[in-house]
C-alpha cells in the first residue's frame, strides 16, 4: 500500500458508504474506535474525556465523510482529525489533565518480582505523565510516532507540516522527556 492509497477493504467500505450504506458507517467505526480512543486517551489523558472524543471524531468522520476523495490515507485524514478534536478539547478546558504531578525517584535493588512490577508500573506513570505535559506540537508528533509507529512522512503529513518539522518536534520532545525522566536513568536495570 502506498502513502497516498487507501487499502482495498477501506475503499470497499467507503464506497459502501457512498452508495448508501449505513453498515458501512457501524463498519468504519469498528475498524477504528480503538485506535481513536487510544490516541485520544493518551493525549488527555483521561478516560471519559477520551470516549467522549473518540465519540465526537465519529460524529465529524461520518459528516465529512463524502468530502474525503483518497488523496490520502484514510487513517491519516483520521488522525488528524483526531488530533484537531483533541487540541480543540485541551483549549476548551485551558490545561491537560496530569496523570500525577510529580513521581518520586525509586531507588533499585534487588526486589523481589512484584516489587518489580511496582517499580515497572511507576516508571510507566512517570513517563505518561511527562509526555502528557508536552506541549501539543512536540506531543502529537511523539504520539504519532512512538504510540501509532507512523514514518515521519506520515506524521507530517497528519501534521500538515514538513519531515524536517516533524524530526525538529520529535529531537525537542526527546530532550524534554529525557530532562524530565532523567531521575529514572538505570531504574529498570
Amino acid at each position: 500500500m502506498t502513502a497516498g492509497t487507501v487499502n482495498e477493504p477501506q475503499k470497499d467500505v467507503l464506497e459502501a458508504f457512498r452508495r448508501g450504506d449505513q453498515d458501512a458507517l457501524r463498519l468504519l467505526f469498528e475498524a477504528h474506535k480503538d485506535r481513536v480512543y487510544s490516541l485520544a486517551l493518551r493525549f488527555t489523558g483521561d478516560g471519559t474525556v477520551a470516549w467522549d472524543l473518540t465519540q465526537e471524531v465519529f460524529i465529524k468522520v461520518f459528516a465529512k465523510l463524502a468530502e474525503f476523495h483518497n488523496q490520502a490515507k484514510f487513517e491519516t485524514w483520521l488522525y488528524r482529525i483526531v488530533l484537531n478534536a483533541c487540541i480543540d478539547q485541551q483549549r476548551r478546558n485551558k490545561r491537560f489533565v496530569p496523570f500525577e504531578k510529580h513521581v518520586k525517584h525509586i531507588e533499585m535493588s534487588e526486589e523481589p518480582p512484584q516489587e518489580k512490577s511496582y517499580i515497572r508500573r511507576q516508571v510507566t506513570e512517570a513517563v505518561q505523565a511527562a509526555v502528557a505535559r508536552l506541549t501539543p506540537k512536540v506531543k502529537a508528533p511523539i504520539l504519532l510516532r512512538y504510540v501509532e509507529g507512523l514514518s515521519y512522512e506520515e506524521i507530517a503529513e497528519v501534521l500538515g507540516c514538513r519531515a524536517g518539522t516533524v524530526a525538529a518536534r520529535l529531537n525537542r520532545g526527546h530532550k524534554i522527556l529525557a530532562r524530565e525522566l532523567a531521575g529514572l536513568r538505570g531504574v529498570m536495570q
